[in-house]
């Protein structure tokens, strides 16, 4: 399939129309798995120079699907047929809940960006829970990203978390997270260290499974740094930066609402991973993604200390190919810089600087 030929026919409908024929197409391979056979072939990049030991689990490449996409792990087989190393599913609340009114997602063509103000529309754990007890056990690593619901007051989000917490510890390899969309009003108000220090707490003391904070890219570099070593000290096994962004001066045409995606946060993002990871670099796991949509952005967040990177938005303006193109670019770069794995690389620009 050349998605280049077929991506303005796509770009033709609306975004959120376009995603549920996309996802209404990539159903039938969930029912019919042999019907994803080829593009196993074709995109999945095996090779044990991308191979790493996480969270006591094998990657078996370090590119994955960023949440956001598949919000009630329908697609599961689908991203693995896709190439994806991992997938995050969610972001996921306690109750189901239908999200912002429509019109809530938007296509910056120029930019090659979106812009979401989705919020957390998803079908509620109960459902996710018997999706993922379905595909269980998983052929590659399945993370799920936690949220509250809107309708829960600030006071009460704990039990929110609590309850995710609790009915996805057994049902994925790590958990993350979600104080930083800014989609549900007053989530991002939660990225603060009294909270982080009470949630990572309670957290700790129901799982085992790796949690991690995911943190959005406006927050001031020091405060975001502060926050990050807060979390790792109450219990974070990991730190995924960042969330989209609410600077909508990256975009000539911004809507007055939701948040940014895509290559237009690629430096914002890449700078405040860059400030967390030389403060945590080597003290907790690091996850990279805004804007990475080639092996080569993708590269330099690794080389700055990231374990694992996470497309989102490149998926839909590179297509379904983006995964192998990324790590068959990665490959090379290896190849290139003398390295046997990736994890030699991995941090390898601060080693240096040091």
């Amino acid at each position: 399939m050349d998605y280049e030929k077929i991506k303005p026919l796509f770009f033709k409908l609306d975004p959120e129309y376009a995603h549920h024929l996309v996802t209404a197409l990539l159903k039938t391979g969930e029912a019919i798995p042999q019907l994803l056979n080829p593009w196993v072939v074709k995109n999945f990049v095996d090779d044990e120079r991308l191979h790493q030991k996480i969270f006591g689990r094998l990657f078996l490449n370090p590119v994955g699907l960023a949440a956001g996409f598949d919000k009630d792990a329908d697609l599961i087989r689908s991203m693995t047929a896709m190439g994806f190393g991992y997938t995050e599913v969610g972001t996921v609340t306690p109750r189901p809940q239908p999200g912002n009114p429509l019109p809530r997602l938007w296509r910056h063509v120029e930019e090659e960006s979106l812009q979401n103000a989705m919020g957390f529309n998803n079908k509620g754990s109960l459902y996710m829970e018997r999706k993922l007890k379905s595909r269980f056990p998983y052929v590659t690593p399945i993370g799920v990203n936690i949220g509250k619901n809107k309708t829960t007051p600030e006071k009460e989000a704990l039990r929110d978390y609590e309850h995710c917490i609790r009915t996805f510890r057994n049902l994925c390899d790590y958990l993350v997270v979600n104080l930083s969309s800014p989609n549900t009003p007053g989530l991002r108000d939660l990225q603060n260290e009294s909270f982080i220090e009470a949630l990572f707490g309670m957290a700790k003391s129901l799982t085992d499974k790796p949690v991690l904070l995911k943190i959005a890219p406006d927050i001031d570099r020091d405060e975001a740094i502060a926050l990050c070593l807060k979390a790792v000290e109450a219990g974070a096994d990991g730190i995924i930066a960042t969330n989209t962004s609410i600077d909508y001066t990256l975009v000539k045409k911004p809507i007055d609402r939701g948040g940014i995606s895509g290559r237009a946060v690629r430096e914002k993002s890449f700078e405040l991973f860059d400030a967390i990871a030389s403060e945590l670099f080597g003290k907790t796991v690091l996850v990279s993604v805004g804007g990475i949509d080639s092996g080569y952005e993708a590269y330099r967040r690794i080389r700055a200390g990231a374990s694992l990177i996470q497309v989102l938005t490149g998926l839909i303006f590179k297509g379904p190919e983006i995964s192998a193109s990324i790590n068959r670019t990665l490959l090379k770069l290896l190849e290139k810089d003398g390295f046997t794995n990736i994890a030699e690389a991995v941090g390898a620009d601060r080693r240096e600087a040091s």
